[in-house]
């Protein structure tokens, strides 16, 4: 007597094995091995020597300023990047498919022309420092214009997530909360901000981890001034050029260290809200 063939399982994704394969060699092409090669020449350093490099002066300087120009960049991001994707959201008015391609714009430009736009701009004759310089306001070789530039590359980020979050929100719900006598405040901050909450969190890090390693818009309107525009990424450059491998392979594991525990934390606080979301209903 025969046994009858079970039926094979099939998966959703014709070709599954391959496609998955695909993935995995192009994960540990691209992400594993560079990530592992710089911790191993991290490793060659020994930890009194790490120890030193990670926190002499110049390196303790640079973290100063890149951390605190990203944090002040990721604070603007956020609060103009929510009131961006707000608009574009909830407004119809002309031109608003040409300002929501130009959200994407500094994706599609090269860093290095973005810096060089915002040195010409801001030079003493240049279309907007030409009446910041009278006022005593110098942008070019300045922490505010490294600011200027985070804030360029990286607030993409912010409108990208929170915007089709914002549109799955159901202009229902919030209608009948004004019905019942809120204000449009409390329809914001009890109906909308809850919605959109985890992926304006999620904006917010993206962004702040891409300012810390952001190079070729800061390279040149920092100016690279030691202790005052010289940020991780330039002196990570800088040990590269003088052929100093595991020193700049050291302040390069630091910033990885930084962004994988922001990436964390945000991780963390997105599940804690979801399960906080399904006890509450």
């Amino acid at each position: 007597m025969t046994a009858l063939a079970l039926p094979r399982k099939r998966h959703l994704l014709p070709g599954f094995g391959l496609t998955l394969g695909v993935t995995l060699l192009y994960v540990v092409i691209i992400i594993v091995l560079p990530v592992s090669a710089m911790l191993f020449k991290t490793a060659s350093l020994g930890f009194d020597e790490f120890w030193r490099i990670v926190t002499s002066n110049r390196s303790l300087a640079a973290y100063r300023i890149t951390f605190g120009s990203a944090a002040v960049a990721t604070v603007f991001n956020g609060a103009f990047g929510l009131l961006l994707a707000w608009v574009l959201v909830r407004y119809e008015f002309r031109g608003k498919r040409a300002l929501d391609a130009l959200v994407d714009l500094p994706f599609a430009l090269p860093t290095a022309v973005a810096g060089l736009t915002l040195v010409t701009l801001f030079a003493k004759n240049g279309w907007y420092g030409q009446f910041l310089e009278p006022l005593g306001i110098k942008v070019n070789y300045t922490q505010l214009g490294i600011i200027i530039a985070m804030v360029f590359t990286s607030i993409p980020f912010v409108v990208r997530t929170v915007q089709p979050v914002l549109e799955e929100v159901e202009a229902d719900i919030e209608e009948a909360a004004m019905t019942l006598g809120a204000t449009p405040w409390q329809v914001f901050s009890r109906v909308v901000w809850p919605a959109i909450m985890p992926a304006f969190i999620t904006g917010c890090v993206l962004s702040f981890a891409r300012s810390l390693g952001e190079f070729g818009a800061v390279v040149f309107i920092a100016g690279n001034l030691p202790g005052l525009t010289e940020i991780v990424s330039l002196l990570i450059y800088i040990r590269l050029d003088e052929y100093n491998y595991p020193a700049a392979a050291g302040l390069a594991t630091v910033l990885l260290a930084t962004a994988f525990f922001t990436l964390f934390l945000t991780n963390s606080l997105q599940a804690w809200h979801l399960r906080y979301a399904d006890r509450k209903s």
